[in-house]
């Protein structure tokens, strides 16, 4: 069980892109100020199992309830998809009443804008190519820099000021927009094929 940097790199570069802490700043800012507090630690551990048990049992998982891995990220790109539309428009999609600090931090934070059908996906990707000691650690480190940039929002969000928040949540409300488009329509055309 040798552990081999190149590959440890590559994948954890792969999951940072896809997983887009720094983009989901502004998601993650809006939480928490729906919420009042969010739980770093608990949304770091919770995507982290998500994932290393989604990378040994993903696929037997939707085999078992008669879901493909494209149908999953299809559901998962119309969650990313209004929660894209709310950072757009400013309106509220998800019930204020579900927003209570413990469950922002597993849904949407947890799952699915950290371990979401992007990432989840991607790790089935990364592990038809690399060894699963190299991923786990992959994950590892992008676990540590998820809780680190979700430890600092708070810091964050006051450097910013509203009017900075308020620009890059637009900003960033349509990349995830674009990331949900075609996340949708890449999974939905391998349906259909």
């Amino acid at each position: 069980m040798l552990l081999n940097f190149k590959e440890i790199l590559t994948a954890t570069m792969v999951l940072f892109a896809v997983i887009d802490i720094i983009g989901s700043i502004p998601i993650i800012i809006g939480l928490r100020e729906k919420a009042g507090h969010i739980n770093s630690a608990k949304a770091s551990i919770i995507a982290a199992v998500v994932m290393i048990l989604f990378l040994f049992l993903g696929e037997s998982i939707l085999n078992l309830i008669g879901v493909n891995v494209n149908e999953f990220a299809v559901a998962g790109a119309l969650i990313l998809f209004f929660i894209a539309l709310e950072m757009i428009l400013g309106v509220t999609l998800f019930k204020e009443g579900d927003t209570n600090p413990d469950m922002a931090s597993i849904f949407p934070l947890a799952f699915p804008l950290l371990a979401g059908p992007g990432s989840l996906t991607t790790l089935l990707s990364l592990r038809a190519e690399y060894e699963i000691q190299n991923i786990i650690v992959a994950i590892v480190v992008n676990i540590v820099i998820i809780y680190t940039v979700l430890k600092t929002s708070g810091k964050l969000q006051r450097f910013l000021g509203k009017n900075g928040i308020a620009v890059i949540q637009k900003v960033f409300g349509v990349i995830l927009l674009a990331i949900a488009v075609k996340l949708f329509t890449s999974n939905i055309q391998l349906l259909f094929n």
